[in-house]
């Protein structure tokens, strides 16, 4: 047996053809891929947003409400070293720069090889001391200045199609294939750190998405409330367009390559990503500033099993990506780690057969979110300070940098929690960034109203998704502040 997934990062859920989307965006491979795979309806991001996505899909289980941004843990069970233990060959093959970074250097070396493309986003990859003609950073946070004259540079040595970090991701994983197909027992993970910004796509692209545009954007948003005007909007809707369809190509080439190797007979295809974006909606750009609404929250995934070999049907079971590495583990008959949360899919992916009443998402620090499917619910910090929040870290790192010496300062053990096998974590007094709370509590049915754009007051439904919030927070050993902060009760009095 063989796995490949296919993982997209900020891959937009409502602008697929299979789920929906506008005619005018070409994704005729995803059409396809639905066409030969189950698609679910009701998949949810859990801890967000990247790396934190990540370690999700190494351990099976909610990291948000115990730390921020950071690497795999040594109690972190990685179900990818699991499935090399027991005798699978795991690959990466990956442009997602944030691995290389002091918050993500603990995942690729979970794979027995990988191989990582460079020059996506702001990665400091090749070397200029001249700084780039006409860019002006000087209003910019340090960190962002750093990435977008690193993207500047970066940018002089991608220009033909194949030079662009995306067309080398997938060419590394389709050669990996080619070499391999014939043997047995190995998983594949091509990941792409597209289509998230900057939507910097080549001309081939662009020009199916051609349009006359004189205003001040490019290809990258700025998180936070949409400032602009609606030509602006128009403009990087298309940007994130002509993104998407390249990586609608790039899809079409491992279908292709499967079709072509007869791999559908005994290979799980995983097609997912980690979360959405905005592009205007409710107003906002990006993630994480505001609350998750369903465009950044409500993600795409699509799954062959080969074992069932269901396709072209649809699951409306709530999904979550703490059951990917369950499925994958399930499916090559490796034992689940203790810890693990998610479940696996595969009577889902038969007769949707339900894993979970409920579905807990957020990040550290933001909104505590919870969908039952039909209702989504996103508590608010009780008051503007935020807190108390503490980061439970072996591996005090964010995601560009290590932690401050005065960050240490106030440092205090914890006593463990059952994941961390026995070990105290470090409790470090934690900060966020932005009025994360500002926006306070939302109740939406998103049902009757899948825009998210009339919040609902209603005592009873509140009441029971404030169960369903507690029950989950419970489930995933929630620090007693997080309740604190929340303002609600730990316990049912």
């Amino acid at each position: 047996m063989k796995a490949i997934m296919v993982m997209f990062d900020t891959l937009n859920r409502h602008m697929l053809s299979p789920y929906g989307g506008p005619d005018w965006i070409r994704t005729p491979n995803f059409k396809r891929l639905a066409e030969r795979t189950v698609v679910f309806d009701n998949s949810y991001v859990g801890s967000m947003p990247c790396m934190p996505a990540r370690r999700e899909l190494h351990t099976g289980r909610h990291n948000f409400l115990h730390r921020s941004w950071g690497p795999l843990e040594p109690f972190d069970d990685s179900a990818i070293e699991k499935l090399g233990e027991a005798g699978v060959y795991t690959h990466l093959i990956t442009d997602h720069q944030h691995y290389w970074e002091d918050g993500g250097g603990t995942y690729h070396p979970r794979y027995q090889s990988f191989e990582l493309i460079r020059g996506q986003e702001g990665d400091p990859w090749k070397g200029e001391v001249r700084h780039p003609d006409g860019l002006n950073l000087e209003n910019l946070h340090p960190i962002a200045r750093k990435m977008f004259r690193h993207d500047q540079i970066n940018r002089k040595y991608i220009v033909e199609t194949d030079q662009f970090p995306q067309a080398q991701t997938f060419a590394g994983g389709l050669e990996f294939i080619e070499q391999n197909h014939k043997e047995d027992h190995w998983f594949l993970q091509i990941e792409t750190f597209d289509p998230h910004e900057p939507f910097f796509s080549p001309e081939e692209f662009k020009k199916l998405y051609a349009h006359e545009y004189e205003g001040r954007l490019a290809d990258w948003p700025v998180y936070g409330p949409v400032t602009e005007s609606a030509e602006d909007v128009e403009h990087m809707r298309l940007e994130y367009a002509a993104l998407l369809t390249m990586c609608d190509h790039y899809l079409g080439k491992v279908l292709d390559t499967m079709d072509r190797l007869d791999l559908w007979e005994d290979t799980l295809l995983i097609v997912n990503t980690d979360h959405g974006f905005l592009l205007g909606e409710h107003d906002q750009w990006a993630k994480c500033v505001q609350p998750f609404y369903n465009e950044v929250a409500h993600t795409p995934m699509f799954i062959w099993d080969p074992r069932s070999g269901v396709k072209g049907e649809r699951r409306a079971s709530l999904v979550q990506t703490i059951d990917l590495p369950a499925t994958l583990l399930d499916f090559f008959q490796v034992e689940l780690p203790k810890d693990m949360q998610g479940k696996p899919l595969r009577s889902t992916i038969e007769k949707d057969e339900p894993v979970r009443e409920a579905a807990l998402f957020g990040i550290h620090g933001g909104h505590v979110n919870v969908t039952d499917g039909r209702y989504v619910y996103m508590r608010s910090a009780a008051a503007k300070e935020n807190g108390p929040l503490y980061d439970y870290t072996l591996m005090p790192t964010h995601m560009r940098s290590r932690f401050h010496t005065s960050e240490l300062q106030q440092l205090e053990l914890a006593e463990p929690f059952a994941f961390t096998k026995g070990v105290k974590p470090l409790k470090i007094p934690a900060r966020t960034y932005g009025n994360l709370h500002e926006y306070g509590t939302l109740l939406y049915d998103v049902v009757e109203d899948p825009q998210q754009a009339k919040p609902l007051a209603d005592a009873e439904i509140e009441a029971r998704m404030v169960a369903h919030l507690k029950k989950l927070m419970k489930e995933n050993e929630a620090p007693v502040e997080q309740y604190e902060r929340l303002g609600i009760k730990a316990e049912d009095e």
